[in-house]
């Protein structure tokens, strides 16, 4: 589906109204890469997923970078508001709580949500991130009472430095967040469990009705 400036998909929610993930892939996925994780995550939850507008080598991504780990900031900033914007538009046109709204994203597609977080707080009601870096330092952390966020971090992860998961939860700690920082002994991709530790959290902040349990599918 194509609306509201970005390539998406939408899998409504079993509640109207109810809770509600925001599905942002890693480098060479798309739209469709994330929903099984989101139903695994929320199970009857709603799932907005878009697809990242730059290319790299042919590959979506949320932004440009410069080099392995090195983030072009200007680009970084004005995708960040372009995406805040979709996710505004698109929250109205199918009717999903910002109060109820979670993010989940993998890699590049948690960095933007991380940074979603820093420049647009109070747009999500928390975020997921599987293999996070510190998007950018800003020069003053916003107020982010109410925000709960969970880092899954790989102990073996050749590309995130290992002090980016616990600089990016303090950060957001200082802010007010609730964050939950979980390390594994996995790499850049998430390994067995990680997914069901992110469900069990999620679950008690999700509203009621929405995140049953249920295993991983």
């Amino acid at each position: 589906m194509s609306g509201a400036g970005f390539v998406h998909r939408f899998v409504p929610g079993e509640e109207p109204g109810g809770a509600a993930l925001l599905l942002l892939h890693g480098t060479g996925g798309d739209e469709n890469d994330l929903v099984p994780l989101g139903r695994a995550l929320a199970p009857g939850a709603a799932l907005l997923s878009p697809r990242g507008k730059v290319l790299e080598n042919g590959m979506p991504r949320f932004f440009r970078r410069l080099a392995e780990g090195v983030f072009d900031h200007e680009d970084l900033v004005r995708r960040t508001h372009e995406l805040a914007g979709f996710v505004r538009r698109a929250s109205g046109e199918y009717g999903i709580d910002p109060g109820r709204l979670f993010a989940a994203g993998f890699s590049n597609g948690a960095n933007i949500a991380a940074s979603l977080l820093l420049l647009h707080p109070g747009l999500l009601r928390g975020a997921v991130l599987f293999r996070p870096m510190v998007p950018f330092e800003p020069e003053k952390v916003p107020r982010l009472s109410g925000t709960s966020v969970f880092i899954a971090a790989g102990r073996r992860d050749p590309l995130i430095p290992p002090d980016h998961p616990e600089r990016l939860a303090a950060l957001l700690g200082e802010g007010g967040a609730e964050v939950e920082l979980r390390w594994y002994g996995a790499g850049h991709s998430p390994g067995p469990g990680e997914a069901e530790d992110a469900r069990r959290w999620l679950s008690g902040r999700l509203p009621r009705g929405a995140g049953r349990p249920g295993g991983v599918q």
